[in-house]
Parts: structure tokens; sequence; C-alpha cells
């Protein structure tokens, strides 16, 4: 996803009471393989009715089980469950602190599966925001991110738990409805209300499963490996946003091409109400309002949702604290898709800026990527996450050559599939690949709060020409690293690897007077530059 604002973050993390923590795990003896979801929507209040059919798998004996599922609140908002069964017989149940415990009749038993049928409403807290677009017409967008689901769904609202999905919606026949999955029914009910289905038969996270009732104008952009691209946009953007959206057709075939097939029937790209930026449903894309300008400045935003079908939706992190596998494999692979689309000078700027962006952050707020001390899952959208993740990526494909890490990427994503991946799986793919031991790089990268600061200063060496350069690491950790210096004298310009192990790194070169010192010129390192230019 893209994230709006700083500022808007900070909003989102005060209202952090509505959210679960990364520190929660689901039940791993429970498995949820299929959500039925039938909601009925209305224009004369935001309550909605709710029947969700879940089908589990139990892999060792269970006396209980739980859903997430939001409680009442003191504004009035939340779920009110009226019943509950249990393979098709009513069960003991209890409703509290924000989840729906079950006790089957008798525990379930390992190798057993069952379906259970939760009937509910309420106004939802969040998660699907029923509300006005900016052009007055009423709209109802699932809003699922991070663990939002739970406050109108009965879910286990967690990125290890991934199920096939059907959304079974009955509104106002005024209403066009898009959602996860392909179409198998659009009907019209009596009382001038209409039923729309659509099913989706590959496993996802609930976090980008969703379904949205709005009035739209619908077009097809085009057709990649034989999977349609379709738009969805406010009727009075329609122009704008058919235009705006249709390059989404250009980085599907390219991530296709880049890492591996699609997983997904289709790709929808959604005018919506989504708190983000931008918001990776699987297959549906969520963007603002506000993004839609007729102007064609979407294609960065459309390229970084569209790798997330890839990463972050089809392999998914398995803990929170691994969401750097989703949010800074797209930040990287928009980049490379600039990279490769239009001029390559554009990545070496783009990772500079994401470099000094990094810096900014630690100097702000220093942790590490992977920070299993951070509980608020909002929290975790940070530049840790996508800049210095990217950042990850960029100095793993450099650390094990471009061929390497490509196969790399296909290797991991072919892995892992449809299913749920953490840090040291991608970890293992690469050292497969690249026969070497990474165990070091991925720790001082994603472990290590901050960066390498380095004082780069030069002296006279103890012949004529000769030069020593000095590279002192000034932070806690020492890192291991190649460090490029470019050289420029009268005699032209060169570029050395230098490997960097120890707190005082030093070398010593021929140069003439007056010879101009470049570290990193082809912007390959993350790290603080505390001292260089020309000499």
């Amino acid at each position: 996803m893209m994230r709006k604002t700083n500022s808007f973050i900070f909003l989102l993390l005060l209202s952090s009471t509505l959210r679960g923590q990364a520190d929660y795990k689901p039940d791993p003896l429970v498995d949820v393989i299929h959500y039925e979801f039938n909601l009925i929507l209305n224009d004369s209040s935001n309550s909605i009715a709710g029947m969700t059919v879940a089908d589990l798998n139990f892999s060792g004996p269970v006396a209980t089980f739980s859903l997430d599922l939001k409680n009442i609140n003191q504004a009035g908002k939340g779920m009110k469950i009226s019943h509950v069964s249990f393979n098709g017989s009513d069960v003991n149940w209890t409703h509290s602190d924000n989840k729906l415990r079950i006790t089957p009749s008798t525990p379930e038993t390992k190798g057993s599966h069952g379906q259970l049928e939760i009937t509910y409403s309420g106004v939802p807290a969040d998660g699907l925001i029923i509300s006005k677009n900016k052009f007055g017409d009423r709209t109802f967008f699932a809003d699922h991110w991070p663990d939002r689901a739970s406050c109108y769904l009965p879910v286990v609202d967690h990125p290890s738990d991934k199920a096939t999905v059907d959304f079974n919606i009955t509104a106002p026949a005024h209403y066009e409805v898009v959602a996860s999955g392909h179409l198998i029914e659009e009907s019209d009910l009596p009382g001038g209300q209409k039923l729309t289905r659509w099913k989706e038969d590959v496993p996802l996270p609930v976090k980008v499963m969703t379904f949205a009732a709005a009035s739209f104008a619908v077009q097809l952009a085009g057709t990649v490996n034989g999977i349609p691209v379709w738009t969805w946009v406010f009727p009075e953007n329609r122009t704008e946003g058919f235009y705006d959206y249709s390059v989404a057709v250009k980085p599907l075939s390219f991530y296709c091409n880049l890492i591996g097939p699609y997983s997904y029937e289709k790709l929808a790209n959604v005018q919506s109400k989504t708190i983000f930026g931008g918001l990776e449903n699987a297959g549906t894309i969520f963007y603002s309002e506000n993004s839609v300008t007729g102007l064609g400045k979407d294609e960065d935003l459309i390229a970084h949702e569209v790798a997330h079908q890839w990463f972050g939706n089809s392999v998914s992190e398995e803990e929170w604290h691994h969401i750097w596998l989703s949010e800074g494999f797209a930040t990287y692979l928009a980049t490379v898709y600039r990279e490769k689309n239009y001029d390559e000078k554009n990545l070496a700027e783009i990772m500079r800026s994401a470099r000094e962006r990094v810096i900014r952050s630690f100097e702000r707020s220093p942790g590490a990527v992977i920070d299993t001390t951070i509980t608020n899952l909002m929290s975790l959208l940070s530049t840790n996450s996508y800049q210095k993740g990217a950042w990850v990526l960029h100095m793993l494909r450099y650390e094990v050559g471009e061929e390497k890490f490509w196969e790399g990427m296909r290797l991991y994503y072919n892995r892992y599939r449809n299913g749920n991946a953490v840090t040291d799986d991608f970890r293992r793919c690469m050292e497969e690949i690249s026969g070497r031991d990474l165990k070091e790089f991925f720790h001082q990268w994603l472990y290590v709060a901050g960066q390498p600061d380095l004082r780069i200063s030069q002296e006279a060496g103890g012949k004529t020409g000769e030069i020593v350069i000095t590279i002192e690491q000034t932070q806690d950790y020492i890192y291991s690293f190649n460090l490029e210096l470019g050289l420029k004298d009268s005699n032209g310009s060169r570029i050395i690897s230098v490997p960097v192990k120890d707190k005082v790194t030093r070398i010593t070169i021929k140069a003439q007077p007056g010879f101009e010192l470049i570290p990193d010129p082809d912007v390959k390192l993350l790290f603080r530059n505390l001292q260089g230019g020309k000499h």
C-alpha cells in the first residue's frame, strides 16, 4: 500500500485502540480454508446484516476456538451476534473482548473439518467505510488493512491464515459491486434490491480481501496473458479515470515477465474511499478518490500496488514484523519498473533520495527493519519497511549479481506463491541460487538499527603521488560491506571497490594532485557520509 501523509499516519496511530497488535498469533491448530460473506447493505442507515459461513480444518485436538470480531463499543458501533451454529447444530459461544469463542459439543480432533455459521448485525466501527464520495454519492468500501476486517466480519484477522472467499452482497439496485475474485452472479431481487456474487478461488490473507458498492463507470483497459484489466471509477471521473488507470496494463505485463505468473482472475483498479493512498487488495486495488486527475500521474503508485499482487498478496508475510517482504518489495519493484521502462539513471536518483529519507528517519526514530518490539500494527508502515526494505533489495542485487538476484526472486515467488513466508525463507532462496552464505548480510541490514556512518578522509602517503584513504565507521555496530570509490584526476576517472569490515580501513592509491574522491558514485550502498567531496 501507499501511505497518504505522515500526519495522517499519526492520526491512525492515535486511533490504534481500534486495531489489533503485531504480537497477536492465531491458533496454529485451526485453519480457515474458506469464507462466505453474505452482507445486506441499505440506504436508510449504516447498519449492516451479515451471515458468515467459515469452513475450518483442525490439525490437532481443539476444545475451543475463536474468530476475531469487534464488540459494540461505547459509541454504539460494532457487531452483535444473534446466532451461531457449527456443523449444522447450535453451539455454545461467547462474544467478548473482540473475540467470538466457540465450544463444539465434542472436541475437534486432528484432521477433522467443521463448518461454522454466524449471523450478526451492527454498524461497523471501521473496516467497512460507509460514507459519501467527493461527488456526494453514498458508497461502501471494505478497507481491511491491517486487521480492520474484524470490525464487521468474523475472521482470523492475521496474514498467516489464508483462505478462499465468496462475497455475496445484497444492496439497493442502483449500486454496482466489485470484489475479490470473479463475478459469478448479478440478479435483481424484489423491492429494488440486487444480489451480486464474486468468488475468489485463490487463498488470500484477510487484509487484502475486499468489496465495494458504489455508482461506478467500468471499462476494460486491456488484457495481459489472458488476465482482464478493469477500471472502476466514479461516473463523474469517467474520462479522467479511464485514462489514469489504463496504464496498469504495463506494470502487470512487466512483473509477469520479470517475476512469474499473476495469481488472480482479474486486475481491477478502483477509485475508492480507502484511508490509504493506495491499498493492494488482491486483484482489486483501491486508490484514493483524489488519485484521479486525468493527468496520468498515477503510474508510480499503480506500479507499487500491482507489485504487491506478487509480494504481500500471493507471497504474504507469515508474521507482521516481516512486512518489509511486502512493502519493501513493492517499493523496490516499482523503482525497477521505472528503471527498466524509462531511464536507468532514475534508479540511482530514486535510491539516493530513498537513502536520505532512511537516514533522516533513523535520526528521528531509531529502529531496525525487523523490530519485534513494535506492537502497534500501523506503526509498521514506516520508512524502515518501505525505503530501507527497498535498499536491502538494492544492495542484495549487487551483492549476488544481477542474474542471480532475479533468479532468486523468481525462486522465492514460485516456492511460496499463494502461501506465507518469513525473511529466512527469502534468505535461503537467495543462498540456494547464489551459493553464498548471506546470514551476515541479512542480519546487519534487517535486524540492526541504522546504517554505516562513514568518515572518509585522505592524506599524503609515503611516496610521491600516493594517497592514503581512511574509512572509519563511527557507529557502534561494525558492518561488513564493499564501498565503491570514484577517483577522478587528470589521468581520467576510475572506480575501485574497497572491502570494509573493521572500524577503520585504510588503502593506498595513486592519484594526481587535486583529485576528486566520490564515495559510492553509482549509489549502491546505504550509508551516511560524514565527510567527503573534493580533495
